[in-house]
């Protein structure tokens, strides 16, 4: 390859930076080689729609220079930009083939970018004039698709990046056949007896889902009962969900699933909101007038709608249920079950609310207003934690620990119960995502429980009543982690592991000074910094409780002036 051309591509890959979480992240390395396709450097600007332009706005100034660039040339090869971090790659697969089949992808992760060959020129040249005649919107954000300088794609079959890419095709190209052809056994009916709680369309994809990939569903009250029909990738993956869910209820003593195969083949979907959604189909309409494909709806179940999923007020068992269903979907054992209607056992495990941070980031600003409200439609903002240790508990430590997945404003230790404590949360859903994620989690050498609270605030001591510094208000605290709406914390909410995320650490902090500081509280396994952003980096700890120690013992800790120590739990390994 030429020169110019390898200069080219470290010029659009030059500038990645690292994403923590899923969909579009850091990008791998660009080989030397320069063996990835190599896209003209003039497709990287950001493409804007022609409009009236201001002469005193520098980006109207910028809009100008790009309008007047020649017109693409129609191409099988399409450029997307300005894709949302939050769609996957199949998702960014399945808005082309909405239009058609497509034969080749290549994606740039770190520009949220992508480039999509069709096998048809006028199948691509569709979803060109779809995307420019209407205002389709995903996570908020609008996807620009323009015809490439290129024909097609060459791409080097043996680059990593590639091998990826093309696995992610098949995939789509697999669910996506599997939604447009159905197939016997593979569409379940579920009704929901007994139905003291709403149970909504998102709660039912978070427990199907774990038996397979779920491709449509519909909700619908016939003979005033709640059903719901869903459609499987495959028969197997139907009759597993059919013979562990059928008679379990999702929440204590109610909303008992009742499961049978339905007559259909095949699900025809119209619109995709809190009543029905293809997941292969993100262009579909919600059905309320607005415009096609202005979806917030992932394969995982991501809707911006949840408004009711998990709701604390029903919890009940249902992070128990949720954790024997994925106990199922694992062929774990199930604890005992009685006859019909019974509630799932739990073993092991706690269930990964990964989407939990979307639903808390619709609370927006108005996340603190709710102090002091009492119960919402959300439940209570207040949870009871128990078998703690006393010999290390304290107020600070789990405003820590439990500040990974919501904003504490207080924490009581009971006086006469030293082993338990009042955790009280700015809001509901915040209270509900710790709960989620830290019942049963070992904590100093003992299994912590963590359970609702019949109480709605937690307050402080009157003067002169003893209390021996065991409750602490943490309103004003600078450590909130999700105070400040469209906070990127949202989206790295998981559960607690054995590796640490490690952020905002000083240039001049070396890997010892980071390894003497977190060995301080168990066996380093491994660490590394990022590549792209040395004030992040991993640090991976012998054990899950290790790593939680650590957290709450390091998490502030002071490097520099100004500069303290975020620690946060990671999905990723070492």
């Amino acid at each position: 390859m030429a020169s110019g051309l390898k200069r080219n591509i470290q010029e659009i890959y030059g500038q990645q930076q690292h994403m923590n979480g899923s969909g579009y992240g850091a990008m791998p390395n660009v080989p030397q080689n320069g063996s990835q396709m190599m896209p003209m450097k003039h497709e990287m600007g950001d493409y804007m729609p022609q409009q009236q332009i201001d002469p005193n706005s520098s980006q109207d100034i910028k809009k100008s220079r790009l309008d007047n660039q020649p017109k693409q040339e129609p191409s099988r090869v399409l450029h997307l930009r300005n894709i949302p971090q939050q769609l996957s790659e199949s998702e960014v697969l399945f808005l082309g083939l909405s239009f058609g089949m497509i034969k080749n992808v290549l994606f740039l992760r770190s520009k949220n970018q992508a480039f999509l060959e069709f096998e048809n020129l006028n199948e691509a040249q569709q979803m060109v004039s779809h995307f420019s005649q209407t205002t389709s919107t995903f996570n908020g954000k609008k996807i620009f698709v323009q015809n490439s300088n290129h024909q097609e794609l060459n791409t080097d079959p043996n680059n990593s990046n590639n091998l990826s890419a093309q696995t992610a095709l098949k995939e789509a190209l697999s669910l996506w056949c599997a939604a447009k052809q159905g197939g016997k056994n593979t569409v379940l009916r579920a009704t929901i007896l007994n139905m003291i709680y709403p149970v909504t369309l998102d709660v039912l994809n978070q427990i199907f889902s774990k038996f397979g990939q779920l491709l449509k569903i519909i909700t619908f009250t016939k003979n005033d009962k709640f059903q719901a029909l869903i459609q499987m990738r495959d028969a197997q993956s139907a009759q597993n969900a059919r013979q562990a869910l059928n008679g379990q209820n999702i929440y204590n003593g109610c909303c008992t699933l009742q499961i049978e195969f339905a007559k259909l083949l095949n699900l025809e979907v119209k619109y995709n909101n809190e009543k029905s959604r293809d997941f292969t189909n993100l262009l579909l309409p919600s059905g309320d007038g607005n415009s096609q494909g202005s979806g917030e709806f992932g394969m995982n179940g991501n809707s911006s709608q949840m408004n009711n999923y998990n709701n604390p007020s029903l919890i009940g068992a249902a992070p128990n249920f949720m954790a024997a269903v994925q106990a199922a979907a694992n062929q774990m054992p199930f604890g005992s079950q009685g006859s019909q209607g019974s509630n799932m056992g739990f073993n092991q495990g706690n269930f990964n609310f990964n989407q939990m941070g979307n639903m808390q980031q619709n609370m927006g600003n108005n996340q603190y207003s709710q102090q002091g409200q009492g119960q919402n439609q959300y439940g209570t903002p207040v949870l009871l934690v128990s078998n703690l240790n006393e010999e290390f508990v304290n107020p600070d430590a789990l405003f820590t620990l439990f500040g990974v997945y919501g904003d504490v404003i207080r924490v009581k230790i009971l006086f006469n119960k030293k082993d338990s404590a009042l955790i009280n949360f700015s809001n509901a859903q915040h209270a509900a995502t710790a709960l989620a994620n830290l019942d049963r989690v070992k904590l100093w050498n003992k299994q912590i429980r963590v359970f609702p609270s019949k109480h709605l605030t937690v307050q402080m001591p009157k003067d002169g009543q003893p209390d021996a510094g065991l409750t602490k208000d943490f309103s004003n605290s600078p450590l909130h982690r999700f105070k400040k709406p469209g906070s990127k914390n949202f989206n790295n909410i998981f559960p607690p592991s054995a590796t640490l995320h490690l952020s905002n650490i000083p240039q001049n902090v070396t890997e010892q000074q980071l390894r003497d500081i977190m060995s301080n509280y168990g066996t380093i396994k491994g660490f590394k910094f990022f590549q792209k952003d040395r004030k992040m980096a991993l640090c991976q700890m012998a054990s899950v409780e290790e790593a939680t120690q650590a957290l709450i013992s390091s998490h502030n800790y002071q490097l520099a002036d100004n500069m303290h120590l975020r620690v946060a739990f990671s999905k990723a390994t070492i």
